[in-house]
């Protein structure tokens, strides 16, 4: 079985992704899109769902370094009727 990275959490209960998420509308909940990938795909995906109508490319997070060399990630919230 592949080991995680060392920067993981030990703790299998802790947050991968320690982000609050702050002012979710009232009735709504969070929703997480994640891409990961190298640089190019991640934006090239990006751009296709804009294509597709899904997504403005400005609300994706900025390119975040994963802890695998050469890859990135990005982060969208949308908020859906639970």
């Amino acid at each position: 079985m592949t080991q995680p990275p060392a920067s993981y959490p030990k703790d299998p209960r802790s947050p991968l992704l320690p982000i609050a998420i702050e002012d979710v509308p009232s009735g709504r909940e969070p929703l997480r899109h994640l891409l990961i990938g190298s640089p190019k795909g991640v934006t090239s995906t990006i751009h296709n769902l804009y294509g597709l109508g899904y997504a403005e490319v400005g609300i994706w997070s900025p390119l975040l370094p994963t802890p695998n060399p050469g890859e990135v990630m990005s982060i969208l919230t949308r908020y859906i009727l639970p």
